[in-house]
């Protein structure tokens, strides 16, 4: 039911004809889940919803897990996979077998039209996000949930790329009202401006995050009953969700909603994701012009 509902949301929003593509049309999407540090238990759930809903929405869908070298061994005897499939399973009852792992490299880019990170640690090595950062530069599209600014921060290269990195939130989920600053782009598909949400709000660091170089489509305009703490508190009062960039041929879109498994299976989420993977692939025209100070 949610899945129909959903279809007919978007199909209002874009046309029926740009939602109901043939198979042979729809972009290549890889879902990277690989987590280093924290296990978000919504892992699966963005697994399932991707699933259900990518292809209709012009996407098929490939996940990954795991991007390490699964063979490789500890001190103990057990392989990296065996290891981190223990970690992963109790956090998300899930298993990480050989066909849930992959590597991300110039060969298997070549198999992609947009990757999107919901990952935590180092999912890439050095030489890998060299190869990363050269497809999207070639016109490949890079897409970020929730804590893909929770990674690779032993390489500021990541950072620039994704826009941002994470540094904290407050407690527990946070009601917010959403200012929708670019209502015309197709990110801000499902939301109004004050609109109301609830998810685990991120706060970036100041650096690399900049208006200078980011085209802001979300950000939080009143966090309700939620006082941030002191550590949290930016001079500015920026508090960005959403946003997009375009790195030379390539285009780069991240929303931090998304960790809250109700989040995944709300339409309104669901057609604001969407609507940023069809922007990053060339299916949507959409502005990215960097948002300047915030007015």
């Amino acid at each position: 039911m949610r899945r129909i509902a959903f279809l007919l949301a978007v199909v209002a929003l874009c046309g029926a004809g740009s939602v109901a593509q043939s198979a042979d049309k729809n972009k290549r999407l890889l879902l990277v889940t690989h987590s280093g540090g924290f296990i978000h238990g919504s892992v699966g759930t963005a697994e399932e919803v991707l699933k259900a809903i990518g292809p209709a929405s012009g996407f098929d869908v490939t996940c990954w897990r795991f991007t390490g070298d699964p063979d490789a061994q500890d001190k103990s005897g057990k392989t990296a996979l065996q290891v981190y499939s223990d970690r992963f399973r109790g956090a998300t009852k899930l298993p990480v077998e050989k066909e849930n792992c992959g590597r991300i490299n110039k060969e298997t880019l070549k198999n992609f039209d947009v990757v999107l990170f919901f990952t935590t640690g180092n999912p890439l090595t050095k030489a890998e996000l060299t190869d990363l950062r050269e497809w999207v530069k070639a016109g490949g599209a890079l897409c970020g949930t929730h804590c893909a600014t929770d990674t690779q921060y032993t390489d500021t290269v990541y950072g620039d790329l994704i826009g941002g990195y994470f540094k904290g939130h407050p407690s527990g989920l946070q009601k917010i009202k959403v200012k929708v600053e670019d209502p015309k782009h197709p990110a801000a598909a499902g939301f109004t401006n004050g609109m109301d949400y609830q998810d685990e709000m991120y706060i970036f660091k100041d650096a690399p995050y900049s208006r200078e170089r980011l085209h802001i489509i979300f950000s939080v305009s009143d966090w309700t009953n939620t006082k941030l703490p002191g550590n949290l508190v930016r001079k500015d009062g920026d508090y960005a969700i959403a946003w997009c960039r375009e790195e030379e041929k390539g285009k780069v879109f991240y929303t931090s909603f998304g960790h809250d498994p109700k989040v995944w299976k709300d339409e309104k989420f669901q057609s604001h994701l969407f609507g940023g993977l069809r922007w990053a692939t060339g299916q949507a025209k959409g502005d990215a012009t960097p948002s300047g100070a915030k007015k």
